[in-house]
């Protein structure tokens, strides 16, 4: 990739020695540039403005240095940085301004396109504004070398860049363009003596692969084309090019074809087909690439023997120093006996599923074996290593990148020889002990994660102070306490940009962070800080400060955000007073809920333009939902539940938010309809607007949102019919809906429940994912065996229906057993009638069923007794008979479950099947219509055995959250107390009366 710079010394010794041929024979004096070429360079410099904190996200190795400060009108060209010229003619004909921090649109008329001499010209690492990729480029006639790697232009590559024929480097990667077939197809025909490619992330998702290198040339070395979304079948042809010595086709995911297996002998150097579908013959990948150096297949697709066999075939390639085979599912215990570890300066086997101890070194002659001395690199994260990390690691002379992250790995950290650690990732283990001393002197130290293990003891920051090339250190979640003491007064940590002490037991913010003018992310969540945010902090990193996370603490006020370039902000679970602050235009995502902020939404919050993510969630803000934020198209999450909201939903808010994805308003006094606007989001995964006053029948026409997985209108004033689907196949994503306690009535809608195409797969918990983003996972109040519940996180294996407490007529519809995947269902307290359906019985993950308060008749079907899977399930108060099922999960039912039909017999309730005596019937079975009111207490303390979905979800409420018992108390104490109050009265009005 930077084969620039051997270009560029081979054009300036080729002329050096021209040079000095002509000299020896009469010295000629070197000409000075011409002034035409000075005048159009300096006009072309005049166009950008300088940035110098342009690449601050390149890990600070890039040094404010900028070339085209050193260009001084009357002074020679030839002689400025990163200009180079003919010695002869003294024409300009290299030019490289890489990092030279240019900010500015790129003009179509630059002066730079006077420069006909060009035979170089790199402007890698610039901000050009997205601008389009001028065509006037293709008129370099003489152009053999041409970067813009990283360069921010945007657009399709003009075909005027395939007219450069002298072109050997090509470098177009990092950048918004488009590259479509036929101009791919003519630059492969024209550029005869290419040799090096490089096309990385450039948009190819509609590029012919096949025709398009027809004709590629075969003098062709390095050709990198990843991340470019290529589809379809690689030719074979490419592996085969006499030439070619290295090949990247990394992270084309559709990208198909396979590796030669027959008559095929490489100069291979580096081969990367990592995330591709590209099928692989590695023993004859070994056999016929024996020049590999460096070996990339992560998350790949082999053919051939089992992966152990195959990794004998990698000691053919005697010269491999780099092997990545991370996320290739590789199973059982680590293969150290396959891997000659001597000859590897990188080894990547992250994200398999390597079990038991990492083992130590093998003993030969009772001496272990030497040391990887050339070894660099070793990650092994994302696996199931367990036990201590053996001796053999620490001891790596030479190692600066460790990963270990992911693992159930035990123990104390010990001593680390290297003095040369960079990179060093022990996070997600449980590792004990403290943090040892040789840690504090890695000089080199980069990246320092230990977050989430068990270590322990007393934490002096002011010890990490002397590791100066700290760019990233995280001790988030262990057992120690972080004290800040002792710094020094000058910035400790001039480097460091993310700093995260979550749950260090720090009860002040930092007085070291003062001196930190360069952070760009800081997290102390999950500590003990109380009272105000000090103003030092506010005045402190304005510029820089681009995500700040301080969620679950105890601060109190916050007024106004002043950090101007602020992305994301997580002020969450706080007990934060007064009204919503005043936040800065520039965020992308915005936290403040579970805190006591009251007052309404300010006007300010519609100017937020490039917010995505807005949570004011379980606070007391009322007044009217503002319309205006429907301005922001780029709105990804609007949640608003458990607050005072009234008034109507704005009927045109929606019109513009087509990338919202979930929209929570739950928990407050809306009224009026639902707004139709709501269609126009077909990107809506989770509509919840239950606990309102929403008055209105069923809208049809969310129908049409086809990715709708979540949807609540559970306790509002919906009414009527649902009747037929209005479209061929409704809500075929769903996979919670819960229309409780409203006035629907009329028939089930059967033919809705037959297009619930997600709730008809059986699921699996092999894969568990979550609705959600990566920064927000959506919640949900559901009722789960008689208990309400909140879901943190909602599982994708998460399926539920509930239509309780309406006015449902009729038989429940044979259709419902096709749901196989459904976990709960509740149908209680409508006006159901009918047997209970035998296609019951497919529901083989079915968890909780409540039919309870219908008027169903019949027996229960006997062969419900093979739903193992259920713990819950209540019938009371319908007309049934008969025998109730005896084995399995029936053995465990209690017959509070069964009251309210006289007609049933057998265990547990007390009527007998047989002729013998049947005890009384009591009291509250003879008035069970006027009285069932006061068992309602016991039919929602019901609940035996724990399905898997209840144990998964209760450890995600008490788990994910620490303050779940305060939430919950201030989610409910409002409205549920009410309500228990209501309900304490009329059962003990039905006492009496009783």
């Amino acid at each position: 990739m930077e084969n620039w710079f051997l270009l560029w010394v081979v054009l300036l010794l080729s002329h050096s020695l021209t040079h000095s041929s002509s000299s020896s024979s009469s010295p000629l004096p070197s000409p000075l540039c011409h002034s035409a070429e000075s005048y159009a360079l300096l006009q072309f410099t005049n166009s950008f403005s300088i940035n110098p904190n342009m690449f601050n996200i390149w890990f600070n190795i890039i040094m404010y240095n900028p070339k085209t400060v050193s260009w001084k009108n009357d002074t020679d060209c030839c002689s400025w940085d990163g200009v180079l010229c003919d010695p002869i003619s003294g024409h300009v004909i290299g030019l490289n301004l890489s990092h030279s921090f240019l900010e500015g649109s790129f003009p179509s008329n630059s002066t730079i396109f006077s420069l006909g001499h060009l035979q170089a010209l790199i402007l890698d690492y610039n901000d050009f504004y997205g601008s389009p990729i001028p065509s006037e480029f293709g008129s370099f006639a003489n152009l053999k070398r041409l970067s813009f790697d990283a360069a921010n232009f945007s657009g399709y590559v003009p075909i005027e860049i395939s007219h450069l024929s002298k072109m050997t480097y090509l470098t177009l990667s990092i950048n918004d363009i488009i590259l479509e077939t036929y101009v791919l197809k003519r630059m492969l025909q024209n550029f005869t003596n290419l040799k090096e490619l490089s096309l990385s992330f450039v948009n190819m998702s509609n590029v012919d692969v096949v025709s398009s290198f027809m004709n590629v040339s075969s003098s062709l070395m390095f050709l990198y084309l990843e991340s470019c979304g290529l589809q379809g079948k690689f030719p074979e042809k490419v592996f085969r090019l006499p030439n070619l010595q290295n090949l990247s086709l990394w992270d084309n995911y559709d990208l198909i074809g396979s590796t030669p297996t027959f008559n095929w002998s490489s100069p291979l150097g580096y081969l990367s087909l990592s995330s591709t579908k590209i099928s692989i013959d590695l023993p004859y990948l070994c056999t016929s690439a024996k020049s590999l150096q460096s070996l990339y297949l992560h998350n790949c697709s082999f053919v051939g023997s089992s992966y152990p066999i195959m990794l004998t075939n990698l000691t053919q390639l005697v010269q491999l120093t780099s092997l990545g085979l991370n996320y290739n599912n590789f199973g059982g215990q680590f293969p150290l006996h396959y891997l000659n570890l001597h000859n590897f300066i990188y080894l990547g086997l992250s994200g398999n599923n390597f079990v038991g101890k990492i083992p130590e070194l093998p003993k030969t002659n009772s001496t272990q074996s030497p040391l990887p001395k050339q070894l660099e690199s070793l990650a092994l994260s994302d696996n199931l290593f367990s036990g201590p990390i053996p001796s053999w690691i620490y001891s790596i002379p030479f190692l600066r990148r460790l990963y270990l992250s992911y693992n159930n790995l035990t123990g104390p950290i010990k001593e680390f020889q290297s003095k040369f650690v960079e990179d060093l990732m022990l996070d997600s283990n449980k590792l004990n002990g403290e943090i040892p001393n040789s840690i504090f002197q890695l000089d080199k130290l980069q990246w320092l994660d230990l977050s989430y293990n068990d270590l322990d003891g007393v934490v002096e920051l002011s010890k990490l102070s002397m590791l100066k090339n700290l760019w990233s250190l995280d001790l988030s979640f262990n057992k120690f306490i972080v004290h800040s003491n002792n710094f020094p007064k000058n910035n400790p940590f001039p480097r460091l940009r993310y700093l995260s002490l979550a749950s260090c037991n720090i009860s002040a913010f930092p007085h070291f962070l003062k001196s930190m003018e360069n952070l760009q992310s800081l997290q102390l969540s999950h500590n003990q800080i109380h009272g105000r945010i000090p103003e030092w902090l506010w005045n402190n990193g304005t510029s820089s400060l681009s995500d700040l996370n301080i969620s679950h603490n105890f601060l109190t006020n916050v007024e106004q955000i002043p950090f101007k370039h602020l992305n994301y902000l997580d002020l969450r679970s706080n007990i934060i007073q007064g009204r919503l602050p005043i936040v800065p235009p520039s965020l992308i995502m915005f936290f403040i809920s579970n805190n006591h902020l009251f007052g309404e939404i300010p006007s300010t919050y519609c100017n937020l333009n490039n917010l995505t993510i807005l949570d004011l969630s379980n606070n007391s803000i009322h007044g009217g939902i503002p319309s205006c934020l429907g301005n922001n198209s780029s709105l990804s999450v609007l949640d608003l539940h458990m607050n005072n909201f009234s008034g109507e939903i704005p009927h045109d808010m929606f019109e513009n938010l087509t990338d919202l994805r979930s929209l929570h308003f739950s928990g407050n006094h809306l009224e009026g309809s639902l707004p139709r606007s709501l269609r126009k989001c077909q990107n809506l995964e989770v509509l919840d607007v239950g606990t309102n006053k929403i008055n209105d029948t069923f809208p049809h026409w969310l129908e049409q949102l086809p990715m709708l997985q979540v949807l609540v209108f559970k306790s509002n004033r919906f009414h009527g019919s649902i009747g037929a689907p209005k479209v061929k196949h409704p809500f075929r994503k769903l996979q919670i809906i819960d229309l409780s306690d409203n006035d629907f009535n009329g028939r089930l809608p059967t033919k809705h429940f037959e297009s619930f195409t997600a709730m008809m797969g059986e699921h699996t918990i092999g894969n568990l994912t979550h609705i959600g983003e990566i920064r927000y996972q959506d919640s949900v109040i559901v009722v789960m065996k008689g208990f309400e519940r909140v879901l943190e996180k909602i599982l994708s294996i998460f399926v539920t229906i509930d239509f309780s407490r309406n006015n449902f007529e009729g038989e429940i519809p044979k259709s419902i057993g096709k749901l196989k995947s459904l976990k709960g269902l509740n149908f209680n307290k409508n006006k159901l009638n009918g047997s209970i359906p035998t296609s019951l019985i497919s529901l083989s993950n079915l968890e909780w069923l409540d039919l309870s308060s219908n008027e169903l008749v019949g027996e229960i079907p006997s062969q419900m007794r093979d739903l193992t899977q259920l713990s819950y399930l209540n019938l009371s108060y319908n007309k049934l008979v008969g025998p109730i099922p005896r084995g399995n999960q029936f053995e465990t039912f209690n017959k509070d479950l069964y009251i309210g039909n006289l007609e049933l017999c057998g265990l547990p309730v007390s009527k007998s099947c047989k002729n013998g005596e049947v005890q009384p019937k009591n009291d509250y079975g003879e008035k069970h219509i006027s009285c069932h009111g006061i068992f309602d207490w016991k039919i929602v303390m019901m609940g035996y055995g724990c399905g898997l979905i209840i144990g998964i979800s209760v450890g995600y409420m008490v788990l994910y959250n620490g303050r779940f018992d305060y939430w919950l108390s201030k989610k409910f104490r409002g409205g549920q107390q009410q309500r228990q109050e209501q309900r304490r009265k009329r059962n003990a009005h039905l006492r009496r009366s009783c």
